[in-house]
């Protein structure tokens, strides 16, 4: 999946989970750090490809880019497995726990936002046609449907023209459906 396809993901899942599990407290800069936390987690697991959007979006980040490939492997290696959910949220936890005292947020909900990012990634490359080595550092790539002419080519039509807008609706749904959850949510801000 292209990059905006997986930030869209990324926010999607994460709508998703705050209509399941609505929020009681949270500031105004938890909100928007959580939301950008989640961005970064559904562009993450491509950090193991030097041309990825996250290192186009940071100044130097083709150089950095070019020396983190080689220490991953290769695309689609370890940070596309459940192996890389467990690491990458090791270090995220530990990278949030060092800014704790710089950021003055709920680290806890900025984390579990990077999460369901990095996982939301994680869902949309299991259904393309190069699928994924979950069970890294096994060899074995899966995808569905198992049927490999069946999954959607990277950046293609069906991406394009079906995933992309399928996830906007999904969006306006889940919106307009549980408009009143986030009514209630904005209430938390206005006083």
């Amino acid at each position: 999946m292209t990059g905006r396809t997986h930030d869209l993901a990324a926010f999607t899942l994460l709508n998703g989970v705050f209509i399941y599990y609505p929020l009681t407290s949270i500031s105004l800069s938890t909100l928007f750090v959580s939301i950008s936390a989640n961005l970064i987690g559904g562009l993450t697991p491509d950090i193991d490809q030097p041309t990825a959007d996250l290192w186009r979006r940071i100044p130097a980040g083709s150089i950095i880019g070019r020396i983190i490939y080689p220490i991953l492997g290769s695309h689609r290696m370890i940070s596309h497995s459940l192996l890389g959910v467990i690491v990458f949220g090791f270090v995220s936890a530990k990278f949030l726990d060092a800014i704790r005292n710089v950021l003055i947020v709920d680290m806890n909900i900025v984390w579990f936002s990077f999460m369901i990012g990095f996982v939301s990634h994680l869902i949309m490359d299991v259904i393309t046609k190069e699928g994924e080595p979950l069970l890294f550092p096994l060899p074995f790539k899966f995808g569905i449907p198992p049927f490999h002419f069946l999954r959607v080519q990277t950046g293609g039509m069906v991406e394009k023209s079906i995933i992309f807008p399928g996830l906007m609706l999904l969006n306006g749904y889940l919106i307009y459906s549980n408009y009143h959850k986030y009514l209630d949510f904005l209430k938390l801000f206005i006083k």
